[in-house]
């Protein structure tokens, strides 16, 4: 059983739920044998520079208070800090407790997901552990480059310290944060197990629970998994990110139809109109019965002021599906 915990490293109720994620994990009836716990990068604060700042002074900022809120709901950033400096210790965290920085985890996402290409889901484990640690109990900069490798290397994963003088995991981090906001996760941790998802640090007996159902999603083709995906950005104003996701299908299944009308819409809402005239203008051809294409086709012509040219297709379009009219 593989349980995702989508988590951000510098959300404090992220350590806490890796606590109580490992206490449903020793039970009575131990799930830990069978179970695979892999990390997945989420950001609470996306607007987080790269060059850390004291996190008393970033709690009087207005919009890190709102970010930071996203962690930790409650009257302030400062009263939230108290609150869960006493969960932290009940779950076995500290003595001392408490984060120093406002820093960005960029680098230590793309420091776990290398860990997890390279070493497996139990480096990768050892690694978030690490990285928390050093972030909220050591009061480490995990933002600064020489602190991670440090932290790698106590992690036995030397050969990470090496790989973050370079680009790699930047990719793959950037694209699983747009997979995780297409698949609706929205609270640092959320634990997924499945098509199963429970949010926040819950109780060890919440997680038990959701572990108890084991994996009950349905085995689904990478390639539809992507579209999917890509559908849900779109819905979310998303067409770049969209973008992003489908472009492997783009190389790999470039003349499938869904995937040509999903990277027209794409296109269009990302306001890369000749492209998407393109794309329309051949799949119309190659699916002459496809009323949307031919609605999106008269459209994109409308926005690139070529009205004429539109009008064919949006009566075609109305006459084939009257509610397009």
């Amino acid at each position: 059983m593989r349980i995702e915990i989508w988590a951000d490293v510098v959300c404090a109720w992220a350590y806490i739920g890796k606590r109580r994620l490992e206490n449903a994990l020793s039970g009575p009836e131990p799930a830990e044998a069978r179970a695979e716990v892999v990390w997945r990068p989420f950001r609470t604060d996306p607007t987080t520079p790269d060059q850390a700042s004291p996190i008393e002074e970033a709690w009087r900022d207005p919009m890190v208070d709102a970010a930071l809120r996203q962690c930790a709901p409650g009257p302030s950033p400062a009263e939230n800090w108290v609150r869960i400096s006493r969960v932290a210790a009940d779950e076995g965290l500290g003595p001392k407790w408490g984060a120093a920085w406002r820093a960005s985890s960029h680098d230590a996402h793309r420091l776990l997901q290398l860990a997890l290409e390279r070493g497996g889901a139990v480096l990768q484990n050892e690694v978030a552990e690490q990285v928390m640690k050093a972030y909220f109990i050591d009061g480490e900069d995990i933002s600064d480059r020489h602190r991670l490798e440090a932290i790698a290397v106590r992690s036995g994963f030397a050969e990470g310290a090496e790989l973050l003088d370079t680009d790699a995991g930047d990719r793959e981090v950037r694209e699983l944060l747009l997979i995780g906001k297409a698949r609706g996760i929205t609270t640092s941790p959320t634990i997924v197990v499945g098509d199963r998802a429970l949010a926040g640090a819950q109780p060890p007996e919440a997680i038990t629970e959701l572990l108890a159902g084991g994996d009950r999603g349905r085995t689904v083709p990478e390639e539809v998994r992507r579209l999917r995906w890509a559908e849900s950005l779109l819905d979310q104003r998303d067409p770049l990110g969209a973008l992003t996701l489908l472009k492997p299908l783009l190389d790999g299944h470039a003349d499938d139809l869904n995937v040509r009308r999903i990277a027209a819409r794409c296109y269009f809402h990302s306001a890369q109109l000749a492209r998407a005239h393109d794309v329309l203008k051949q799949l119309i051809t190659d699916a002459p019965d496809d009323s949307y294409a031919r609605l999106m086709l008269g459209r994109t012509l409308q926005r690139l002021g070529r009205e004429d040219e539109a009008v064919p297709h949006l009566k075609v379009a109305a006459v084939m599906t009257p509610e397009y009219a």
